[in-house]
């Protein structure tokens, strides 16, 4: 997340405590567990670095398998649930350079998270962060609630600040020196706080169905790379 949220950036712990108890934590791992394995690792190189923005619980880096796994997080939750093997850097995401070596990421993943971001400005300074570190030919995706769908349930969660559409993060990657690949208005479901079963079945069966997630899909997915 990133820095200059007052006091909020010293109660991550409890609030994530708060919102996702030991059960749906383990429920939302296991939902991730296949989505990386069926879907995500498929723009992930073996033999590459990645870098998780606002790595939370580590859900996909932890699931991830690459040379070099990085999480990146405020919460310091983040490096007692990190997989061995995962480097873990508690700092915002402004000061991501801070962190990781410039022009050597294959891949910034970024999930949840720039909706946290205060405002237009915090999220160019990210990406522009992000920028630096990619290699020639990195990429960074994005996955986020699009306002567009979810309208005002996008403020259920009162830690959102920065409301955006497919087109408006589009519009932001563009004005921040990156070309966009692929763009998905609909991808997965807006939360995983739902009352539909995610049994494994299930969720491979909609990560191949592309009409279930025009359906039921109110989560962007944004794929870009430095022009």
């Amino acid at each position: 997340m990133s820095e200059g949220n007052g006091d909020l950036n010293s109660e991550l712990d409890r609030l994530y405590a708060v919102r996702f108890h030991d059960t749906e934590r383990e429920s939302k791992a296991q939902l991730w567990r296949v989505i990386c394995e069926k879907f995500f690792a498929n723009y992930v190189p073996e033999d590459g670095c990645v870098v998780d923005l606002g790595a939370g619980y580590c859900d996909f880096i932890n699931n991830i398998s690459a040379r070099r796994r990085i999480a990146v997080d405020l919460n310091p939750d983040t490096a007692r649930f990190a997989a061995a093997g995962v480097e873990v850097h508690q700092l915002p995401l402004e000061r991501l350079v801070d962190a990781v070596e410039p022009g050597t990421v294959d891949l910034a993943f970024a999930s949840n998270v720039f909706e946290h971001l205060r405002d237009p400005d915090a999220l160019l300074r990210v990406l522009a962060n992000v920028r630096a570190v990619l290699r020639p030919g990195g990429r960074i995706m994005i996955m986020q609630p699009n306002v567009r769908l979810v309208g005002g349930a996008f403020w259920d969660f009162f830690d959102h600040t920065l409301p955006l559409s497919e087109r408006g993060m589009a519009e932001a990657l563009e004005v921040a020196g990156f070309r966009v690949v692929e763009c998905r208005a609909r991808f997965l479901p807006y939360t995983t706080k739902s009352r539909l079963p995610q049994w494994d079945f299930l969720v491979r069966l909609y990560l191949r169905f592309r009409p279930a997630q025009y359906l039921l899909g109110k989560q962007m997915l944004v794929v870009a790379e430095p022009q």
